[in-house]
């Protein structure tokens, strides 16, 4: 895979879980899926296995979509008793594998579908990891009047919170995209921010940090956890 170029090493990546998954799966089983360039992949990956498993669960309408386009069932997840694994994507990982997710805007709901599975495993490419969080601004959902107030306590925080332009989350919310945080110690930050009053959810994911994570890389896939 020398000289790979993202793609292929997001499908790679992809691939490989599918195999790390197949395993888990039973005829009666939900997937759980993510949202994302990775994701989609997985998802492509996920249809040659389709009879593995009964339906899946999906973090957003876009997921959705994909999903059904391979013929995937699609199930509410209140209407499941539970998730056999969550695959997903991420923006950043860190050496103890926390996250920050989000850049698709969907990180609220691949939380509650991640803190819903009996297995989390994140796929990304080498170009994800990083030392510490932060660089990628973080997502922060906000309900709509709540945006400036969210902004001014970010701000006291180190952060310079920016409205993401044109775009309304799935569950109708907004994005403040939070530029110039370093993120040391993100389980205890994604909990100060998701007490901030207005705050739907946050994009580190560390207080349920994935269990695996699987990296592309031009020499092959790396197993993180």
């Amino acid at each position: 895979m020398a000289g790979a170029s993202q793609d292929e090493l997001k499908r790679l990546v992809a691939q490989a879980a599918l195999e790390m998954v197949v395993p888990w799966l039973t005829p009666g089983c939900i997937v759980g899926v993510g949202t994302g360039s990775t994701a989609d992949c997985f998802i492509d990956a996920l249809a040659t296995v389709k009879a593995k498993f009964e339906a899946a669960v999906s973090s957003s309408d876009a997921s959705t979509l994909r999903l059904q386009s391979h013929g995937i069932p699609v199930r509410d997840l209140n209407a499941i008793e539970e998730v056999a694994v969550y695959v997903d994507g991420a923006d950043e990982v860190n050496p103890e594998r926390a996250l920050v997710k989000g850049g698709g805007g969907a990180l609220t709901r691949e939380k509650i579908v991640a803190a819903s599975a009996e297995r989390f495993v994140c796929i990304v490419d080498q170009s994800k990891l990083v030392d510490v969080l932060g660089a990628f601004p973080l997502p922060v959902e906000v309900i709509p009047m709540a945006r400036r107030l969210v902004a001014k306590e970010l701000a006291r925080l180190g952060g310079n919170a920016v409205p993401r332009a044109g775009f309304v989350t799935d569950n109708g919310n907004h994005i403040l995209d939070v530029h110039g945080l370093a993120i040391d110690e993100p389980a205890a930050l994604e909990t100060r921010l998701n007490n901030i009053a207005g705050v739907v959810e946050n994009g580190i994911f560390a207080n349920a940090a994935p269990q695996k994570v699987l990296v592309g890389t031009p020499t092959g896939v790396r197993l993180i956890g």
